[in-house]
C-alpha cells in the first residue's frame, strides 16, 4: 500500500537533496564565509570562490548524486526481481566485471575516459554472461539468477585479486581507491545525469506490476502479468543503472543495499513511491558521505565508499534488529 502522503514524502526528500547540495558546495578544505558563499552561488562575487563552487564542488556532488540514484534505484529493483530484502546492485557480479575492466585499463596506463569505458565494458559482459547463464535449458528463477551472479562475481573477483598482485607498487592506491569508490577526479556526472531520470521513469511504467510480483510469482501471473518480459526488463534496468554508477565512482557499496529497505520500512513497498524516493535519498546520503570524505581529514581526501560503508554498516544493523523486534512482536 503506498504511504497516505506520498507527496508529503517526496516533498520532504527533495528539500533534502537541495540541502546536502548546498551544505557540499560551501564545505571543503578551503574555508568560505557566509557572505562570499552566497555571492559566488548568486553567480557574483570573488572569480576564485565562484570557480571552487561551480567548477569543482557542484559538479562533483552531482556526480555522488546521480551515483547514489542510481545505486538505490537498482537495489530497490534487485531486492523486488529476487524477492530479496537484503540483494544489493552488485550481488549478479556487475561490480567484479566493472572491477576487471577498470583494472585493466589502469595496468595497460590508460587514461580516465579508458578506465571509465573498461568498467562499463566489464560490467555490460558481466550481465550479459549472467542472464545467458541464468537463462540456461530451464526456467529462469529467482534462485538460479541469484546462484549464477554468485559464481559469477566470485570468478571476477579471482581476476581481480590477480590484477592487484601482479600489479606494479605505483599503480596499486589508483587501483584501491576505485574498488573502494572514488569521487576524487569527479567532474560531473556528463550523460548519466540524463540517464537516471530515464531509468526512473522506466521502472515507474512497470511499478504497479512489480507491487503484484513482490507479493509472489504465482499470485502475479493470476492477475495477468508477465512475469517473463517483467522479470528482464527489471534486470536490464537494474543492471544498466549500475553499469553508469561504476564508471563514475567506481564500487561504492551499501547505498543500494540499506537505502529501499529503509524505506521500505518507514513508507511501505509501493514501488510508485519507492523508486522515486530511493533515487533522492540515495542521492541525498552519497553527496553526504562524499562531502565528509573529502572535509573529515581535508586536505587529504577519503574514497566515499569507506564513508558510505562507516555509516551504512550501523545503520543496516539496527534495521536487522529492528526486523527482528517487529517480528518477535
Amino acid at each position: 500500500m503506498i504511504s497516505r502522503r506520498p507527496g508529503r514524502v517526496l516533498a520532504g526528500l527533495a528539500l533534502l537533496s537541495i540541502a546536502v547540495f548546498l551544505a557540499a558546495a560551501a564545505l571543503g578544505s578551503v574555508h568560505l564565509d557566509l557572505s562570499a558563499f552566497t555571492d559566488a552561488v548568486l553567480g557574483g562575487g570573488d572569480a576564485t570562490a565562484h570557480s571552487l563552487i561551480w567548477n569543482l564542488r557542484l559538479p562533483r556532488a552531482a556526480t555522488a548524486f546521480t551515483t547514489g540514484g542510481l545505486l538505490a534505484l537498482a537495489g530497490a529493483l534487485m531486492q523486488v526481481l529476487l524477492r530479496n530484502p537484503l540483494a544489493d546492485p552488485y550481488v549478479l557480479g556487475v561490480s567484479g566485471g566493472a572491477a576487471t575492466g577498470a583494472l585493466s585499463a589502469m595496468l595497460a596506463g590508460l587514461g580516465a575516459a579508458m578506465v571509465s569505458g573498461g568498467a562499463l565494458a566489464g560490467a555490460l559482459l558481466s550481465t550479459l554472461i549472467v542472464f545467458g547463464l541464468a537463462q540456461g535449458q530451464g526456467s529462469w528463477t529467482p534462485t538460479r539468477l541469484l546462484l549464477t551472479g554468485v559464481v559469477v562475481a566470485a570468478g571476477w573477483n579471482a581476476l581481480v585479486s590477480l590484477l592487484l598482485t601482479v600489479a606494479p607498487a605505483q599503480n596499486l592506491r589508483g587501483m584501491l581507491f576505485w574498488l573502494m569508490g572514488d569521487l576524487s577526479g569527479a567532474e560531473g556526472p556528463g550523460w548519466s545525469a540524463a540517464l537516471l531520470p530515464i531509468l526512473l521513469a522506466a521502472a515507474l511504467v512497470v511499478a504497479r506490476p512489480l507491487n503484484l510480483l513482490g507479493r509472489g510469482e504465482l499470485q502475479a501471473r493470476s492477475l495477468g502479468v508477465s512475469v517473463g518480459p517483467l522479470r528482464l526488463a527489471v534486470f536490464a534496468l537494474a543492471s544498466l543503472a549500475t553499469s553508469t554508477a561504476v564508471t563514475l565512482a567506481g564500487s561504492v557499496g551499501f547505498v543500494g543495499l540499506i537505502i529501499p529497505h529503509m524505506l521500505r520500512l518507514s513508507t511501505g513497498s509501493d514501488h510508485r513511491l519507492l523508486l522515486p524516493a530511493s533515487v533522492l535519498l540515495g542521492g541525498s546520503f552519497l553527496v553526504v558521505a562524499d562531502t565528509l570524505a573529502r572535509t573529515v581529514l581535508a586536505p587529504r581526501q577519503l574514497p566515499v565508499g569507506v564513508i558510505s560503508a562507516v555509516i551504512g554498516v550501523p545503520v543496516f544493523l539496527y534495521l536487522l534488529h529492528r526486523g527482528s523486534a517487529a517480528e518477535a512482536a
